[in-house]
């Protein structure tokens, strides 16, 4: 056997596979080390380049709802303006960053090249207003209020204006119908801000930063119904901007209708009469202080006496609402906001608390029967009461003999109600109470719903101040200290009472009950809680959450939510009280009342009227003039601080109120075709197919040829109309 040679590779094909397997290493090498440099050396950079890539959104906002009055009058709606925005994104392209975009802008708008250029910047910790806290994606508005010329000269000329666009867009408006504002009870819109964004990002209803919500009123408490859904646009972009592509989209939702109980047409004379009131007492002589009355503020509320709901309710000083769309300027917040414009914002129908005076008898009267006087008792209506060395006059020092408790409703005796109000007091053990108090004046004012909210459907209501005895010791606990360091014994008069305020100021003293019982001293009502308490009278004991909102309709019409009357509890006295109260403030309007004088010549035999007056003393001012009446249909409350008497001052305007709303003539005739609102509203206004509602006109509230005045002066002789 023979040896045959190996066969093998030749020297030349192992040269060649080493050189491939270098340059396969080398290779590799390579791109680790491009890997090392990407991931290790420079990953940090790299990274924050990627993160610069995502999604971003353009909002379109969705049109707000309107609100409407029960007739389907809108209240507050949109309008189509022509608005010019400039896109952030187009502009920081160009070489000048728009800079000569936006100054041939402004000599298109009338404006000032700062001026613009300034809407347009963005927003941060050192940027003053105004500018632009929205997403740079979004386009900036520069101005709602262009002409159809300026509209046309930008769109014919799109290459000079390139990234701005002239659209017609909704925007917010207040129609004032019947001139009838409304305008604390509307409320108003402002942009989100960074802190509700962040709040809400996880609720049922998140914002967006394009958003503009409900500040107060109706706008805020109904925000979530009557600001819809936006629509969003999401583009995929780089680092720098530039779009990639666009990701999703999500389709705008217009929001809902809100339907209220307010008849614009009712509200508009509620407006002009309690404005009228103020103006006309500001002209008379307070005999106290022998200046004129200031009347500086008021408020009067219309309501549904079976239902709680709310078919007027205005406020003085008011504003226009207006004053809010596209951005207030700094110096109309700061009239909005000053003390000397005594803060129109506030809608002192819910906010505005003030000293009853004797409107809260009505509550005394109760209370003494829940302690065991009969209501048809003889009290002596005595033209003063005496307690130790102080002496407590009835008003203008005039005595009645003795009178069962519906005559001193009718008279608004005063006196009745001091010996009353201190009998309880001694018998719930005075100032070292007894275990078992009943407190029946105290309870019974709670039982009425005073000093706690009254549950409307408006934001920022207070709650008033019934001064019990659990009151007593947390106001002493909070200004103890103040005044033991102010207190001096045998000082000044301020230092003295200080000085007793530190010892007792917890003891619920005997002249604090007798206060109470005629609703001085300390107690703080709102004209909201005054007006639901008679309305409780007037339907026979239920005390209702007061209730502006009656429906929610969704845009396309066919989705209704009813918002139904909210019965929260009955009066603390049983019906047959409940009718003795109902016939004294009847008495309080006919011959003999303090309020007959200004119900002369009403049909009291076709629609019963019942009244009180008040005066309330407040002090360091002229008093508070208070008028709350009731008839089976509606409640009428009516007050204007430092506006003297309550029929005096508040009388005329209610009377007119009442008039409108009945068609009642001086004379006492009804006319039924020029009766607003004989009785409430109860349907819901007619919607259509296609969801619009029809809205019927609303004219201005003419008020008829005034009284003679020398008329009502005769009525009026030796009568004050508290």
């Amino acid at each position: 056997m023979s040896n045959i040679p190996e066969t093998g590779r030749t020297p030349r094909v192992q040269i060649r596979l080493v050189i491939i397997q270098v340059l396969v290493f080398s290779l590799l090498l390579t791109l680790g080390g491009r890997l090392w440099y990407l991931q290790i050396r420079n990953g940090d950079e790299y990274t924050a380049e990627a993160a610069g890539n995502g999604v971003q959104q353009v909002v379109q906002p969705a049109v707000r709802g309107s609100i409407l009055d029960a007739r389907g009058v809108p209240l507050a709606d949109n309008e189509t303006r022509l608005v010019v925005s400039a896109s952030r994104t187009e502009l920081m392209k160009m070489k000048d960053d728009g800079k000569g975009v936006l100054a041939r802008l402004a000599g298109v708008l009338g404006m000032k090249p700062k001026e613009v250029a300034d809407k347009v910047r963005l927003c941060d910790n050192e940027t003053p207003q105004p500018c632009w806290n929205g997403s740079p994606y979004q386009p900036i508005p520069v101005t709602d209020e262009a002409t159809t010329k300026q509209a046309l000269q930008i769109r014919e000329r799109a290459e000079d204006f390139p990234g701005i666009t002239a659209e017609p867009t909704a925007v917010r408006r207040y129609t004032a119908p019947g001139k009838a504002r409304t305008a604390q009870v509307l409320g108003y819109l402002s942009p989100v801000t960074d802190e509700e964004i962040e709040k809400a990002k996880d609720g049922p209803s998140p914002y967006l930063r394009s958003d503009m919500v409900g500040r107060s009123g109706l706008e805020r408490t109904y925000d979530k119904e009557l600001r819809g859904k936006a629509g969003v646009t999401r583009y995929e972009v780089d680092n720098l901007g530039r779009v990639m592509g666009e990701a999703e989209n999500d389709p705008t939702v217009p929001g809902s209708s809100v339907v209220t109980s307010i008849d614009a047409r009712v509200q508009g004379v509620a407006e002009y009469e309690l404005h009228q009131a103020m103006k006309t007492v500001r002209k008379e002589n307070d005999k106290i202080t022998g200046r004129p009355y200031e009347a500086d503020a008021g408020a009067v509320v219309v309501m549904e006496s079976k239902t709680g709901r709310v078919v007027a309710m205005a406020s003085q000083p008011d504003y226009d609402p207006n004053a809010w769309i596209g951005g207030i300027s700094g110096k109309e917040y700061a009239k909005l906001t000053d003390k000397k414009s005594n803060y129109p914002l506030l809608n002192r129908a819910i906010q505005g608390q003030a000293p009853a005076g004797s409107v809260f008898k009505v509550v005394s009267a109760s209370a003494a029967v829940r302690a065991g006087y009969p209501f048809d008792g003889r009290y002596n209506c005595s033209s003063s009461y005496s307690m130790g060395n102080r002496s407590f006059a009835n008003f203008e020092s005039k005595g009645h003999g003795p009178i069962s408790l519906g005559d001193a409703l009718k008279f608004s005796c005063n006196t009745v109600f001091y010996r009353l109000g201190h009998q309880e007091w001694q018998r719930d053990g005075g100032i070292k109470p007894k275990k078992n108090a009943h407190d029946w004046f105290y309870r019974t004012a709670h039982d009425f719903g005073f000093g706690a909210e009254t549950g409307i459907d408006l934001p920022n209501e207070v709650k008033g101040r019934i001064p019990d005895r659990q009151w007593k010791q947390n106001f002493w606990a909070a200004n103890k200290d103040a005044w033991c360091k102010q207190g001096k014994k045998g000082g000044s008069y301020v230092e003295q009472i200080a000085y007793e305020s530190c010892l007792e100021g917890n003891q619920l003293k005997a002249f604090d009950s007798i206060n109470f019982a005629i609703g001085q001293g300390d107690v703080l009502i709102t004209p909201i809680q005054l007006a639901t308490a008679y309305a409780a009278i007037s339907n026979g004991g239920t005390l209702y959450n007061p209730t502006l909102g009656k429906a929610v309709i969704s845009p396309d019409g066919k989705k209704i939510q009813e918002i139904k009357p909210r019965p929260r509890g009955k009066l603390p006295v049983d019906a047959q009280t409940i009718s003795d109260l109902d016939k004294g403030l009847r008495s309080v309007v006919e011959p003999g009342g303090t309020a007959a004088w200004r119900f002369g010549g009403w049909p009291q035999d076709k629609i019963p009227m019942r009244a009180k007056t008040g005066t309330a003393q407040v002090y360091g001012k002229q008093t508070t003039s208070w008028f709350a009446t009731y008839t089976d249909d509606y409640t009428i409350v009516m007050t204007i601080s430092q506006g003297g008497t309550g029929s005096g001052a508040s009388g005329p305007a209610v009377r007119n109120i009442y008039d409108a709303l009945y068609g009642v003539s001086d004379e006492g005739d009804i006319n039924p075709k020029k009766a607003l609102l004989p009785k409430p509203q109860k349907e819901l206004p007619k919607i259509g197919t296609d969801g619009s509602i029809d809205a019927p006109e609303i004219r201005p509230y003419v008020p008829e040829k005034p009284k003679d005045p020398a008329a009502d002066k005769q009525i009026a002789i030796g009568r004050s109309g508290d």
